[in-house]
Parts: structure tokens; sequence; C-alpha cells
């Protein structure tokens, strides 16, 4: 069957490189890809938004799956789209319906779910601007770091941890006076919770789950996890504390109940569950849910699943993911992230990227590249991820940072000590 994967970075030519060897797979489509994803499948010149262009595309190439990567076209509702439209309805979309998208786009939602299906995550009360003088009583009930999450999609800086209180409550005046615009209406306040982050990618028909490879992302531009966020700049997989022990409470804890929760609310979701969580005191606690894969997480979770992607979303679709064994591959994977100078502020583009014929025993994900003038140019603040397995995840980065030598573009940067806090 001919397949469309919707996004334009790493994840996607991630899945790309992926989808391209299932059985089932005819023809590869990418909208709007990127010159990774241009050198394996067709790109097309469609945002990931415009639902019409999209089904559009779908009748004109005959499409008969579309994999959703990034969380904007879920939120704004493609799969209702899909599900209500006569001519696509019975395309197979990987990705939940705007109700389960919510989980996502709305972080006050999230929590009430949590509450809801008695889901650990840590305390919280929700604030707009109306009820701002009482947000800030909230805080001074708290302990510092106190964070402040906005509550819709913030293009990932929608979360701030502040040690100070009064700094705390002027920065909630500025968030819900409009700092995130409509994102931040409304605020949500939450203890801060001490431990170690992980995350857990769960695939699901909304009845049946897998359970996919662990991932431990790092979101600062910095050595030692310093400075300012980022989309991420490197990850390994499978997480070397989550033991088995602790992977069972995550899945009779978090994992069975929320996918409990969607059958008890009716929610249709077919598609993936990207848990944040954080282990205090060896229990799992949910950060936030997200409803599709994770970037950079994707660049090592996907390259360790053995079973044929297109026949396991195949299933998902179908309902029927119980019938389908999970294969994954026992070594360790890790990814680095090669961004432009300046990102994750201001940067340049067009910068010539060398060296990706010179790589052995890595994988290149393409993250924010395109083509011109018959080169290899940096379109984005991440370019480049470069994928590899290894026994452990310190030989799988050894094998990154040696290739990464190979690579050059004008004022690239990337972290060296991605795994620094798991020895």
């Amino acid at each position: 069957m001919n397949i469309l994967i919707l996004g334009s970075g790493g994840r996607e030519h991630t899945f790309a490189h992926q989808l391209k060897k299932s059985e089932l797979c005819d023809a590869l489509f990418v909208a709007p890809g990127n010159a990774g994803t241009q050198a394996i499948a067709t790109n097309l010149n469609i945002k990931v938004t415009d639902f019409k262009a999209i089904e559009d595309a779908v009748i004109e190439n005959n499409i008969k799956m579309v994999v959703v990567g990034p969380e904007d076209p879920l939120v704004q509702g493609i799969s209702d789209y899909f599900s209500a439209s006569e001519t696509v309805k019975d395309v197979m979309l990987i990705g939940p319906s705007k109700r389960g998208a919510l989980l996502e786009g709305s972080k006050e939602r999230a929590k009430e779910f949590m509450a809801m299906h008695n889901i650990p995550t840590a305390a919280y009360e929700s604030f707009t601007k109306e009820s701002l003088k009482a947000g800030k009583e909230f805080l001074e009930t708290l302990k510092p770091p106190y964070v402040l999450k906005a509550d819709g999609l913030a293009a990932g800086k929608g979360v701030l941890i502040i040690e100070d209180l009064d700094q705390a409550k002027t920065e909630l005046e500025h968030m819900l006076g409009g700092k995130f615009g409509e994102a931040s209406k409304t605020v949500v306040i939450e203890e801060f919770l001490d431990g170690i982050e992980l995350s857990v990618f769960v695939l699901t028909d909304g009845k049946n789950y897998k359970i996919l490879p662990t991932a431990k992302d790092y979101k600062r531009i910095g050595e030692g996890d310093k400075g300012l966020n980022t989309g991420g700049m490197g990850a390994i997989s499978p997480v070397p504390f989550a033991d088995e022990v602790f992977m069972q409470k995550i899945e009779e804890r978090i994992v069975k109940p929320t996918v409990e929760g969607f059958q008890k609310e009716k929610i249709d979701y077919k598609g993936f569950v990207f848990i944040g969580l954080i282990k205090v005191n060896n229990q799992p606690y949910v950060i936030e849910y997200n409803v599709r894969m994770g970037d950079p997480e994707t660049e090592v979770v996907l390259p360790r699943i053995k079973t044929d992607l297109g026949k396991l979303l195949q299933a998902t679709f179908q309902q029927k993911l119980d019938t389908i064994a999970l294969e994954i591959d026992n070594r360790a994977a890790a990814t680095v992230m090669l961004v432009s100078g300046g990102y994750p502020e201001a940067y340049q583009k067009g910068k010539e990227i060398s060296g990706i014929d010179k790589i052995k025993d890595s994988i290149i994900f393409h993250a924010g590249t395109t083509g011109k003038e018959g080169k290899l140019v940096t379109s984005g603040g991440r370019v480049l991820a470069v994928t590899s397995l290894g026994d452990d995840y310190k030989k799988a980065l050894k094998k990154s940072y040696q290739n990464i030598e190979k690579l050059t573009f004008d004022r690239m940067y990337y972290r060296t000590d991605i795994g620094f806090d798991l020895t």
C-alpha cells in the first residue's frame, strides 16, 4: 500500500526509514518532509495542518495509511476530519481523535484525566486571569522550585521552573497576561517532583497496547543539562535504571489505567502515547502526556523495533494489536543532535553540510535540511541526528561521536555529554 507520513523533522525521517522496509509499503510519501526523506520517499509540499490539501493528496496518490508525526494536526482534529470524510474515512490514520489529543493539547485536561483514573502525578491547581490572586496564594503554599505550565501548546516553551517565589508570582502574571498567547490563558501550577526523568512510549489501538522501548532525552542546550531548553539534543534507549520491577510499576499504575481510561471515556485512540515520567524514591509519576512520538526519542526507539512497523500500525488501526508480536533489538541505541550555532535562539540557515557520504555504522536522520543548487544545506535549528546501535549506550554513543567528527557545517554544535547522568 501507499503510505503518507506528516511532518518534516528527524522523527518523520525515522518513520520513513522504518516504513520503507515494511512488506506492506509500495510507495512512500512525506509532507512536507526534508532532504533526508526526499532520498527515500516522495516529498509533498503540504502543511501538516492543511487538512483539505492532505485529503486531496491522499486521494490523488491512492494512499491507504497516514502516519501523523507532530502534535498540531492531532490537536486540531485531523483524525476527526478523516473520519467525517466520505472519501477518506477508510484510510488508516494513525493518531488519536481530537478529544484524545487534548491530553497533550491541554495540561489541565491531562491532569483531570490522571486524577479521574488514579494515575500518579504531581499535585496541581489551574488558574486564569480572573483567579490570579488565588494563583499567587497557591504558590505561597508550595516549596520552591515552582512549576508553571501554560495549558495549551507553546512549542515546548510553556513550562517554567522558578526558584524564587516573587519571580514565580511575576511570571504567573506575565503568562496569564499573554506571554504565550492563547496557550497561557490558563496556567497549571504544580508541585515540583525531584527525581530522574524518562520517557515511556506506548502504541495502542484504544483497547490493546504494546509498550515500546524506553528512552531518555536531553533537552538543555549546554553540557551538564545547563542553559536554554531545546527540542532535544540527544537521546538513549533503553533507560538503564528502568529495570523490570520499575517497568512493572509503570505498566500497572500508569499504562493500564491510561488505556482503560480511553475505554471508560469512550475516547477514540489509535496511535502513540508518549508518557513523560519521573522516578521519585523508586516510584513512577507522570509529568505529562504527549499524543505522538517524541523527537529525538523516535531516532532511538524505532531503530530498536524489529517487527514490521507497517504491520504494527495496520494492526493498531484495525484494533488487532493483540494479534501481533513486538520484537525488540536487545542492543542499545544512542542519538546525538547536530544543531545550528545560536540555536535555540537566532541562527542562520543555508549552511552547506558535508561528510554524510563518509559515515559508517551509524544512521543519519535529517531534521532541518534541504537541497539547494545540488547541495545539502541547513534549514533548521536542529539539523541532523546521528544514531548508532551498540551492546550498551556507551558503545553506541562512541560510534555516534566518532562519525560526528566526519560531519561539518558552519557553526555546527552538539553536546559531548549525552548520557552523562546515567553513569
